[in-house]
């Protein structure tokens, strides 16, 4: 997946996050750690995509 469909996600699950944890009036409702373990799950592979991206940009500027 594209950097520009997780980060859309991440912003998605955050919205909900905050809907679902204000309903629900606990930040440790089973549904609210759901959602927060899957938005975690997203900047992990946001972080390995920008982790990729300079070491691209590294090896680049490193043949010119």
């Amino acid at each position: 997946m594209d950097k520009y469909n997780l980060l859309q996600q991440l912003h998605s699950l955050r919205l909900k996050l905050h809907e679902i944890a204000e309903a629900r009036g606990s930040l440790t409702d089973p549904d609210v750690l759901a959602i927060s373990e899957e938005a975690d799950q997203l900047i992990v592979e946001l972080q390995y995509l920008q982790r990729e991206e300079l070491t691209y940009s590294s090896s680049r500027q490193s043949n010119i």
